[in-house]
């Protein structure tokens, strides 16, 4: 989770809504990928940390297929992070922050549980969680009072 926070660190620095994640065998510890939110400066509304660890994590193994690995992120995945997690086959899900407005997981939809997902990871959620809430809170603090567009 501490990689996933210097992603989100690093995405708040960039203007961006600071979420990291990281793909990560556990088998070996190893770090497969790392993401952090770029939605605007990609101009590409699908680019989530999630998504873009996923992305990585794929190309650099070469398959689209990612069982049996964990994907940390910092924040509660919306539900189209969700779907792509459930695509992917990551075999654990590891959350910090809940998201009760755009989580998707243990708010919303909670899309794991729906009947039509064909792959449910294992979750685990509130590690580092308030680290991760803290961050987001500051970031849309400063947003607030224009520091950060």
């Amino acid at each position: 989770m501490r990689i996933a926070l210097e992603a989100a660190q690093a995405a708040a620095a960039a203007g961006e809504t600071p979420v990291g994640a990281v793909v990560i065998d556990p088998a070996s510890g190893e770090v497969i990928a790392i993401g952090a939110n770029q939605p605007i400066g990609g101009h590409d509304p699908t680019a989530h940390a999630e998504i873009v660890a996923l992305r990585a994590a794929a190309a650099r193994l070469g398959n689209y297929r990612l069982t049996g690995l964990t994907l940390v992120v910092t924040l509660e995945p919306c539900a189209m992070c969700a779907g792509a997690i459930s695509h992917a086959r990551i075999g654990r899900l590891v959350y910090g922050a809940a998201d009760e407005k755009g989580g998707a997981v243990v708010h919303g939809p909670r899309f794991f549980d729906q009947p039509t997902c064909h792959w449910r990871p294992e979750v685990t959620g509130g590690v580092l969680g308030e680290e991760s809430s803290a961050m987001l809170k500051a970031f849309f603090r400063a947003r607030r009072k224009g520091a950060v567009r």
